[in-house]
């Protein structure tokens, strides 16, 4: 993704950026079925995260449009990519808090670093889109960025869906694969709306 946006091809950036979200979020459940979980695992994982999440697409954003916010843009990317290795720890540690309360099992605390970066890179979308985009100017985008990253190392517990659908009724199971089909059928129909949406 760092050397497509480095060649200014943005499109294709940004989706190895949502290949690697959805990679990420298949490892772990591949790791426990194959019984090969360790904490050497663990910290890889987190690495590749940062690198996937935190690290190209404040890269991509900047080559795309931040750059032209000058430094500003630049320091706005850096706090991006520090607020995603800070959310990441955090996130290393709280794993085998037990102290916890039983309701953070379905949360996480702040926006996890895959979701903070498919909404950074939401100004792309928006400008592919042909949507309005009121985060092109690069003040706003600076400011936007800012936001995400501060999203991320904030205390706001976001619902994580990981135990969502661990137990599917089987009526409803046919109706869920056609919504399914239809959102992606929808997402390669018409991706920078969908996204943005």
């Amino acid at each position: 993704a760092m050397r497509m946006a480095l060649e200014g091809k943005f499109d294709i950036a940004v989706y190895l950026v949502l290949l690697a979200a959805i990679l990420d979020s298949m490892d772990g459940r591949i790791a426990r079925l194959m019984k090969g979980t360790s904490k050497f695992g663990a910290e890889l994982d987190s690495l590749a995260d940062f690198v996937s999440f935190g690290a190209g697409p404040a890269l991509i954003l900047y080559l795309w449009g931040m750059h032209h916010a000058g430094p500003i843009g630049w320091i706005a990317v850096l706090v991006f990519s520090i607020c995603g290795a800070l959310r990441l720890a955090r996130f290393n540690v709280q794993i085998e808090d037990p102290n916890a309360p039983a309701w953070m099992a379905n949360y996480f605390t702040g926006v996890p670093i895959p979701a903070g970066a498919i909404l950074l890179l939401l100004p792309i979308y928006l400008d592919r889109s042909g949507l309005p985009n009121l985060l092109s100017p690069p003040i706003v985008a600076t400011a936007y960025t800012v936001l995400i990253a501060l999203l991320m190392v904030s205390r706001v517990p976001v619902f994580s869906g990981k135990k969502l659908g661990a137990q599917i009724p089987r009526e409803r199971v046919l109706p869920l694969f056609v919504i399914a089909i239809a959102l992606v059928a929808l997402l390669f129909s018409y991706p920078w709306e969908v996204l943005a949406v």
